[in-house]
């Protein structure tokens, strides 16, 4: 698996993509494996590209069932073992600390979705955005909806941080993966960013 390849951008609906795109969708191989974390299962879906899927829940066969549903034209195999340096990266980040190590991501979303999930990761850790924010960092600000619509199709939990995105009012909004999960990950992060923040000072 080559572990540096970078991100591709193709359209989220089949009916819109050019034949070779399609094929590519239809012949997608993703290999998946889960573990434990501190905020429930894990599963880590992976194409030679990188990272194409994580997903934070309560079992592993409710996670697979997602993976294959939101991925339905790729093929799996599964009960594959998670690189170690990535595994415990990802636990890292989800017990609240800083990114450590850069892992590979491949997302293929609208380009607008692309946009979207640039901008997430462009959010410093230990803060949040508004969906507000985010749509006037995009140059739509008036697309907040349509931002709440891209971070829900964010496949890549955590890695794409779409849970530092909450309402204007400071509420948290939605989260596909839960929102006492969206909750422990924003508290983890601050409580982290305190501790840093008087050496890093």
């Amino acid at each position: 698996m080559s572990a540096h390849a970078p991100s591709r951008t193709a359209r989220s609906s089949a009916r819109s993509l050019p034949r070779s795109r399609v094929a590519h969708r239809l012949s997608e191989d993703i290999a998946f494996g889960t573990f434990d974390s501190p905020i429930g299962t894990v599963l880590l879906g992976l194409t030679a590209h990188g990272i194409r899927y994580l997903a934070l829940g309560n079992s592993a066969d409710e996670l697979e069932r997602g993976l294959r549903a939101a991925l339905p034209w790729a093929s799996f195999s599964g009960n594959v073992r998670v690189p170690t340096a990535w595994h415990d990266e990802i636990v890292r980040r989800l017990r609240g600390a800083p990114p450590r190590v850069d892992l590979p991501l491949h997302t293929e979303g609208t380009p607008f979705e692309e946009s979207v999930w640039a901008a997430l990761r462009r959010i410093p850790h230990g803060e949040q955005r508004s969906y507000q924010q985010i749509a006037a960092d995009v140059g739509r600000p008036t697309a907040s909806r349509a931002v709440a619509q891209a971070c829900a199709h964010n496949n890549v939990a955590v890695l794409i941080p779409c849970h530092r995105v909450v309402r204007q009012t400071g509420e948290l909004g939605g989260y596909r993966w839960g929102i006492k999960r969206k909750q422990a990950l924003l508290d983890a992060e601050q409580a982290t960013a305190e501790t840093r923040r008087p050496a890093d000072a």
